[in-house]
């Protein structure tokens, strides 16, 4: 690739650098030209964008960026970035470059929540680099807010803007330059990889900038980004009704198994499996456990069960109409990001709830909110700016041979499956039917998944955001993120991956099953051990 006039000075001096390298004699020589090529990108002139820092991370303190517990990382450039393209905006970006052994690849990562810091993108960052790639993560431009306050943005529309929709662009543009310019020569391709808000961000890239990446992988994302948040405050009003209307955790594992029970007698889940194979199939009653007189602990009392049919109504109006999408059976199990994450604010207030302090002031408080009258004022406030990944079109992306693969957890009370499933549909029915659609993107759907990772069912198929890969050997398919690349490359689409669940604490596999491409689904072929992925068949009908 040219180089521009503005990276060329740079260039030059990482090829001079480069050259000392490979005459030095001896390692030890090699380490200063390294940093004399990594700091030499503090003077980089890009558009809008002021390098703060580059700095060589060696053995002495790369074990400060992996996440804990992992594998040391290799030796890397650490450069850190402000991208201010308007008044009030400032865009953090961190990008790690291999001092060794560079694939060619460019690799984004997303962030969580409000963002507003750089450190959620590290693991995902850690998994690149050890893959070899160029790799970076922005936080959003909503400093100094934090992922799960957003109120320092209140009174600031441009970074409402910023975090919900220019930042990963911008993260992709500045990124891709630094690596240009360390490396000589421009990235051959480009993924992205995130979950949750991380996910909403790979959603943006490919709807409305479709030439940043050849390869997305998304998890969970958020799609409609202030029914999301409304969601989460709907169950925490319904849960608070009254003091006798909050679900205990002991109150919520019975509600679980009494939903599983009722989905393994209607064929939706297997009998002892702890999760719900189809949930979207599952029609559950939390009156079914009611208590008949007095409270106890095997059962619901009558605000509990107005609480928990609320959990699985979602968003309704005054007259009863669904509003926005709720919790799907076998989804109601305490979990890292489950109920008891959402209802646990300090202050009396719900998880998420600055988002709609940036629309009714500093004073706001969720007991004067109504759903009717307010979600239209939120709506025209915020829409504009945060609700993109629920408008646009994939065709661009597709029609230039982008791959996207989104993944969700059927057990996820943070973020609704069934809003990434009409995404798709949504998506198939502009692109001319899921055959179309499917040539460019693909939806897996994980039974008793929680949210990006966690719950009963067999989570770990992703290795792209540090998570953990099925074992080497474990039976046909291969992990999402590695299917995404032979997939960009020309490869087959994926059909199918094998997700398996170990043994808390431990490397030791409990069971494995496939997750199919939506539509399909894994069904028992009725017949081998149901620990084993290979007893299980990819249908577009049938029963679990």
């Amino acid at each position: 690739m040219k180089i521009s006039a503005a990276l060329r000075p740079i260039a030059t001096m990482i090829a001079v650098s480069s050259s000392m390298m490979l005459f030095a004699g001896h390692p030890a020589q090699a380490a200063p030209a390294r940093t004399v090529a990594c700091e030499a990108l503090t003077r980089l002139k890009l558009a809008n964008t002021t390098v703060t820092g580059a700095t060589v991370i060696d053995d002495s303190g790369r074990a400060v960026f992996a996440p804990s517990g992992a594998a040391a990382l290799p030796a890397f450039c650490r450069v850190t970035a402000q991208v201010r393209a308007a008044p009030d905006s400032d865009i953090g970006v961190e990008v790690w470059l291999p001092l060794k052994g560079w694939s060619g690849v460019f690799h984004g990562n997303g962030n969580g929540g409000f963002a507003g810091v750089l450190t959620s993108g590290y693991p995902g960052m850690a998994a690149g680099l050890r893959r070899g790639y160029a790799t970076a993560t922005t936080d959003m431009g909503a400093a100094p807010a934090t992922p799960l306050d957003g109120d320092a943005l209140i009174g600031h529309p441009r970074k409402w803007k910023d975090w919900g929709r220019l930042s990963t662009h911008e993260m992709t543009v500045a990124g891709k330059a630094i690596a240009q310019a360390f490396y000589g020569r421009g990235a051959s391709r480009a993924y992205y990889t995130g979950c949750s808000t991380g996910g909403q961000q790979g959603l943006i890239e490919a709807l409305y900038y479709p030439g940043d990446y050849d390869g997305i992988l998304v998890g969970a994302p958020v799609i409609n980004r202030t029914w999301g948040h409304a969601a989460v405050l709907w169950d925490f009003a319904a849960a608070h009704r009254t003091p006798a209307s909050l679900l205990s955790d002991e109150k919520l594992r019975v509600l679980n198994a009494a939903a599983i029970a009722s989905c393994v007698r209607q064929g939706r889940a297997l009998p002892g499996d702890p999760f719900v194979s189809d949930p979207f199939g599952c029609a559950f009653d939390p009156q079914e456990i009611a208590c008949p007189d007095a409270a106890a602990p095997a059962c619901l009392t009558p605000e509990e069960v107005a609480t928990a049919r609320a959990f699985y109504a979602g968003p309704t109006s005054r007259d009863g109409r669904p509003a926005f999408f709720g919790w799907l059976p076998g989804s109601e199990a305490p979990s890292r990001f489950g109920w008891s994450f959402l209802e646990s604010a300090s202050n009396g207030e719900p998880q998420f709830g600055s988002l709609f302090k940036w629309v009714f002031g500093a004073d706001w408080t969720w007991r004067s909110f109504d759903l009717d009258r307010d979600m239209p004022i939120v709506d025209a406030a915020l829409g504009p700016d945060v609700n993109d990944a629920a408008r646009g079109s994939l065709q661009a992306f597709a029609a230039r041979g982008g791959k996207l693969i989104v993944y969700h957890g059927l057990a996820d009370t943070l973020v609704p499956p069934g809003q990434t499933v009409a995404f798709f549909e949504r998506q198939a029915q502009a692109m001319g039917g899921p055959a179309r659609l499917g040539q460019g993107a693909r939806l897996f759907l994980a039974p008793g998944m929680t949210h990006c990772a966690g719950g009963a069912g067999p989570d770990s198929f992703n290795s792209a955001i540090g998570g953990a890969a099925p074992p080497a050997g474990s039976g046909p398919g291969e992990d999402l993120f590695q299917a995404l690349t032979r997939w960009t490359d020309g490869g087959p689409a994926p059909e199918r991956v094998v997700a398996t669940k170990f043994i808390e604490g431990t490397r030791e596999v409990a069971l494995q099953r496939p997750i199919c491409a939506f539509p399909r689904k894994a069904v028992y072929r009725g017949r081998g051990p149901r620990q084993s992925a290979a007893s299980f068949a990819c249908v577009r009908s049938g029963t679990p």
